[in-house]
């Protein structure tokens, strides 16, 4: 992988690693579910709706609109919802170590739903070792605790979302440009949580940090995080650019227990250990069990810029890119 490869993998582990703290921080400062989750789709949308339509990442999503609505229900609004539950119940760093288990998901649901993905083998006994690693962290870390098992649970399900909006991608948005699908998405989302965020608003503005920690939840880990992706796709190849899911919770559990004084247990390092272990044999050593194909084929009218690379026509490609954990 090239020096700028190297540079913008270690940049998408980091935002990627990023969204945890900052909505721990949002959620402490009493900031409601809803408006967290549409601050941070809404920025995400503003940005990346226009450099889809510039790159013409949009052509032939007019009639795409239920497989559209389903992924970005599945991918973003379900997840986010319950992230944000969540976080209310259980620290950041517990959060990311869950969210890890999202390829244990999709091994799981392909078990159903996409016979191609099925496991077996290897590929099995990671799926095994990774849900051993579930079940330490629900019975030892969180064992006892009603409020922590609750918010891991939620967590849990929104890992199953997003194992499942790859899924509706695969079979029924193959051939839509990946930046159009996400642009989409954010778009669906921002509308979904609107009615409720307007609703549970907030009665005084938020504090300087927590409004911080929003903005930057939208513009650098979702927005600049998706267009990083696929830089590094581009870069580096679907395969290799998937092996940031698991720098992830390394980078998530790292910030919450420098900033957030979160305690790591020796059965969180465990579980953690187990999961990413598990998660990276049963996707068949780095190998996502989904993809999102096909991607822009456009000229960009003009050559946006994110942390300093230009992103160029070949950045944003069509190469297949396998979906990762925001």
């Amino acid at each position: 992988m090239s020096s700028r490869g190297w540079t913008v993998f270690a940049a998408a582990g980091l935002v990627w690693g990023l969204p945890y703290l900052l909505v721990k921080i949002a959620v402490d400062d009493g900031v409601p579910n809803a408006t967290i989750a549409f601050v941070r789709v809404g920025l995400a949308a503003a940005v990346l709706v226009p450099i889809a339509w510039w790159t013409g990442a949009l052509h032939g999503l007019r009639h795409r609109a239920g497989p559209l609505a389903a992924y970005a229900g599945l991918e973003i609004v379900l997840p986010f919802a319950l992230i944000n539950f969540g976080l209310e119940r259980v620290s950041s760093s517990l959060a990311a170590i869950l969210i890890a288990a999202v390829p244990l998901a999709v091994a799981l649901l392909a078990l159903r739903v996409d016979p191609e993905e099925q496991v077996g083998g290897v590929r099995l006994l990671g799926l095994l070792v990774g849900l051993g690693g579930v079940v330490l962290l629900l019975g030892v870390d969180v064992a006892g605790d009603p409020k922590e098992l609750l918010g891991a649970a939620a967590i849990l399900v929104a890992t199953l979302g997003y194992a499942a909006g790859p899924l509706v991608v695969k079979h029924r948005l193959h051939d839509v440009r990946p930046l159009g699908a996400v642009a989409a998405g954010m778009l669906i989302a921002t509308v979904a949580f609107a009615p409720t965020a307007v609703l549970t608003a907030p009665s005084t503005v938020p504090g300087a940090g927590a409004s911080a920690a929003l903005v930057a939840a939208g513009l650098v880990c979702t927005a600049i995080g998706f267009l990083l992706y696929f830089v590094l796709i581009n870069e580096a190849g679907p395969s290799r650019a998937s092996v940031v899911t698991y720098v992830n919770p390394v980078v998530a559990v790292t910030l919450g227990v420098t900033f957030l004084d979160e305690s790591l247990t020796a059965a969180a390092i465990a579980g953690l250990l187990l999961i990413l272990v598990g998660s990276f044999a049963a996707t068949g050593g780095g190998r996502r069990a989904t993809t999102i194909a096909a991607g822009t084929r456009s000229q960009p009218r003009q050559a946006p810029r994110a942390l300093g690379h230009r992103i160029s026509r070949a950045d944003l490609r069509g190469r297949p890119a396998e979906p990762s954990t925001r």
